[in-house]
């Protein structure tokens, strides 16, 4: 990969934030766009902007073209059978959302369980708090090793015959941890229950195939993957979509409309009421196509490299607690001792560095590692060892600074 050619292609990261350059370590939270992805937004509101599917003109056949297109580019992406299979929602919250709402709620009952673990993100544990909630069934946990993964074994234990949904992260986005996604899919469906997978932090960085992993249900987002906020990706098995009803009910979705009932179109676009976010499905397509040019394999490889790197290098910091496993993607979340997470991002800021800072949305598992908070380094394809080496240099700076106020 050539790195330096990359990061050209990213106009926001040519700037100086506060006296520095900018070093832009906080892609788990959001990547950052290339001119392809911008230039292809600004290509449909300049030339083809029209609604889809209902205009027979010759902005909507474009714009229907370009959105459809971009379906099967989805689709190809994560190697599934049917672009039927692909759902657009606004990203991976609402994707878990459609399925706790829809599946969960029509196929749960007293008694059955949903099995997730502490370190899910908020996005995939509150819709199964909610989903419980209404259904009766239980919620039950598999519980994690003292760095942050998982066992068969435990997983083996946790999920029973009365499970009926196990929703897991391919990727945590606290501690980088990578689960074993196929082993548990088979693991669950050995039981009867479906699987459910938190792609958000998967998609971008490692190679999906969602027939290969088996898994029934699948979500992203395209804005951590270098497409614009605001879209992403449902994929579910096709006899599971079939038998699940919409959550969201207006024009587009539908099929007839009478008086005091009505019926919807076939998939996927029973799932898409209303106007579609268009745009960002293009940009999604247009982000693909740069990811792919680059190859997956290429990006994972670089990313695990940097990974090391900072790990490396961070551990020569004195009073540095670095949190997850050894083999982890690409981030690392870290505290420096008496130092407020908060305040570490201040000061890296200070020095043109932007990191994360707080709980991630992952409270129960700030919990289970015993802070309130954490700071968080995340890394993409446009990230340098040099962009490590100003972390470490501002972190040595942020230890000094409050060594010396405290």
């Amino acid at each position: 990969m050539d790195v330096k050619a990359i990061k050209e292609q990213f106009p926001i990261l040519n700037q100086e934030v506060n006296g520095h350059p900018l070093v832009y370590l906080d892609s788990s939270a959001t990547s950052q766009k290339p001119l392809s992805v911008i230039e292809a937004v600004n290509t449909y509101y300049r030339e083809d902007n029209s609604n889809v599917h209902r205009g027979v003109h010759t902005l909507g056949t474009r714009a229907t073209d370009k959105y459809e297109g971009a379906r099967e580019k989805v689709r190809a992406f994560i190697n599934a059978s049917s672009a039927a299979e692909i759902i657009f929602t606004r990203g991976t919250t609402t994707a878990i959302n459609l399925v706790a709402s829809s599946y969960g709620r029509a196929n749960l009952k007293p008694g059955d369980e949903i099995v997730i673990t502490p370190m899910e993100h908020h996005s995939n544990i509150i819709p199964w708090q909610q989903a419980a909630k209404a259904t009766g069934a239980t919620l039950k946990y598999i519980p994690l090793q003292s760095d942050g993964t998982i066992t068969l074994e435990a997983v083996r234990e946790t999920v029973t015959a009365n499970t009926k949904i196990v929703a897991m992260t391919q990727v945590s986005n606290v501690l980088g941890t990578i689960n074993p996604i196929k082993e548990v899919t088979k693991i669950a469906h050995e039981q009867g229950a479906v699987m459910v997978v938190d792609g958000a932090q998967g998609a971008p960085h490692l190679m999906v195939d969602v027939a290969d992993l088996d898994c029934d249900f699948y979500a992203f987002s395209g804005h951590k993957m270098c497409a614009p906020t605001g879209i992403g990706v449902l994929y579910g098995k096709r006899e599971l979509l079939e038998n699940m009803e919409p959550i969201e009910f207006g024009g587009e979705m539908i099929d007839f409309v009478n008086l005091y009932d009505s019926t919807w179109k076939e998939l996927p676009w029973k799932f898409e009421g209303g106007t579609p976010i268009i745009a960002g499905a293009i940009g999604l397509a247009a982000a693909i196509d740069f990811l792919n040019e680059i190859g997956h394999e290429n990006i994972l490889d670089h990313e695990q490299k940097l990974a090391d790197y900072a790990m490396e290098q961070l551990r020569t910091i004195d009073g540095i607690s670095i949190y997850g496993p050894e083999k982890r993607a690409g981030l690392v979340t870290f505290n420096l001792d008496d130092v407020h997470p908060h305040d570490t991002a201040t000061a890296l800021d200070a020095e043109g560095i932007a990191v994360r800072a707080g709980h991630h949305c992952a409270q129960p598992l700030m919990k289970w590692l015993d802070v309130t908070a954490t700071a968080r380094a995340s890394f993409y394809l446009y990230n340098t060892e040099e962009d490590i080496d100003r972390l470490v240099e501002g972190l040595l700076k942020t230890k000094e600074y409050f060594g010396n106020v405290f």
